[in-house]
């Protein structure tokens, strides 16, 4: 095969001596006996990617997080630490990603100890960071932040929406809450820690989302109460069913309703015969809030609360 008879293919096929499933490294093709600069040429004609220096993949593979960790797996350092976000997408906590980052480009967060140098490179985020030797482990052949460290990690950001939408992801991935709380106070003095101080009491796994997160935060930040968290009634054939939060004593719920999950016309059905039902039979009043009232500049779900509960302790009084 030669190198026009490849540039000539829509994309690389079973002729191609290297793998065309996952990224490998260019010492892969001198032990192939593949030219190098075939690689570079392939590289120019959209054939094949170079997500990083000396590593390869072909044009076919999915730009994703799961190439990603695999092409750092061929080049970073043995003592370099996978943290934060890729760090809990690894530890099975899918929604500490960005919204599609499981599907698309986003920058490796990567630290090394103090006193070694910075990774470099536009799929690497790195720098230097304090790290015990029990905050780190292995996953896949790459070592990773614990569940615990993780968890910890996420929750000093700028954002407490953001910090708390990650410790209550890292929580669902089996991080005991107690161990978290014991851990805060170490990080007296660090970058956020105000943030994790603030928003470590106020987690808890039974926030099934980053959107209920943020709702559970705006409900606290209202209210200067926790809500009840997946309020669990009767559905309509009997079967429990679960209101994402709310408050139990007013019978008042709100429920968020993303799109991936809540836009198809059956889902709308399923939704909507279930909250009636909740509604005819359990008294409940309930909310349905979407991104637009929880994020960004049209948000209203403070005022959407508050008027809920006002609504529910109207309907108390007139009962008694």
């Amino acid at each position: 095969m030669t190198l026009a008879k490849f540039q000539g293919l829509p994309v690389l096929d079973d002729s191609f001596p290297l793998p065309l499933d996952r990224p490998f490294h260019r010492h892969d093709a001198v032990a192939e006996g593949f030219p190098l600069r075939w690689l570079s040429a392939l590289v120019a004609s959209g054939h094949l990617r170079r997500p990083l220096r000396g590593v390869y993949v072909a044009a076919q593979v999915p730009d994703d997080t799961a190439a990603r960790i695999a092409s750092l797996r061929l080049v970073v350092p043995d003592d370099a630490v996978i943290c934060d976000r890729h760090a809990g997408w690894l530890h099975g906590a899918d929604m500490v990603l960005a919204p599609g980052e499981h599907l698309g480009a986003h920058p490796i967060r990567v630290f090394r100890f103090p006193g070694t140098y910075r990774l470099s490179g536009p799929q690497i985020d790195s720098g230097q960071r304090a790290m015990l030797a029990r905050d780190v482990t292995e996953v896949d052949g790459l070592l990773v932040t614990t569940k615990l460290r993780t968890a910890l990690d996420l929750g000093r950001q700028r954002s407490a929406v953001v910090a708390l939408s990650g410790v209550d992801a890292m929580l669902r991935a089996d991080v005991d809450r107690d161990e978290l709380l014991a851990e805060v106070g170490r990080f007296a003095g660090e970058r956020w820690v105000r943030t994790l101080r603030y928003v470590a009491p106020l987690s808890s796994r039974l926030s099934a989302s980053p959107p209920e997160s943020a709702v559970k935060l705006a409900w606290y930040e209202t209210t200067g109460t926790l809500p009840d968290l997946q309020i669990e009634v009767t559905g309509p054939r009997g079967r429990p069913a679960f209101l994402d939060l709310g408050s139990k004593a007013v019978r008042f719920a709100v429920e968020y309703d993303g799109a991936e999950w809540h836009s198809s016309g059956s889902d709308r059905a399923h939704d909507d015969e279930r909250r009636d039902h909740i509604t005819r039979v359990h008294r409940y009043d309930i909310d349905v809030v979407t991104a637009s009232n929880v994020y960004g500049p049209t948000r209203d779900i403070e005022a959407i609360i508050r008027s809920g509960l006002e609504r529910g302790r109207r309907r108390l009084g007139t009962a008694a």
